[in-house]
């Protein structure tokens, strides 16, 4: 997470998981919203199985976010949906892989997405800190 930026700690999230119960915006940076973002490949045919898509999804994100100029360390908050709650183990395995830091996070089970090939949806938002040349321009 960017360093400017705080993560905390209100006891409540370590319950259930490895994420922060909040985390501050400092003034000065640049919020990126990411979009719902499915586990599509880049050529749009689903994945072979749920793990797969999950870390697809977890690329796609970390290309829009390369984009500009951010990457997954950036990343304050994500939400995910999922159609499976059977899915729910491989996906936190999976983010385990790709997140290292705490983010704040929501996870929400639903009846289907509007692929239905697909069963993962996630968004979320990053932080970036832009340095005092970028900000008087």
């Amino acid at each position: 997470m960017t360093a400017a930026a705080q993560l905390i700690d209100a006891r409540t999230s370590r319950r259930i998981g490895t994420h922060s119960d909040a985390v501050t915006i400092p003034a000065g940076a640049t919020q990126v919203v990411r979009s719902g973002t499915s586990g599509s490949r880049p050529d749009g045919t689903p994945p072979e199985d749920f793990a797969e898509e999950a870390r697809q999804a977890s690329d796609n994100v970390c290309e829009a976010l390369r984009r500009v100029g951010a990457g997954l360390s950036d990343v304050g908050l994500v939400r995910s949906w999922f159609a499976d709650r059977d899915d729910s183990g491989a996906y936190v395995r999976v983010r385990k892989d790709v997140i290292s830091h705490r983010p704040a996070y929501m996870l929400v089970l639903v009846p289907q997405l509007i692929l239905l090939s697909l069963c993962l949806e996630v968004e979320g938002t990053a932080v970036v800190m832009r340095s005092a040349a970028e900000q008087h321009e």
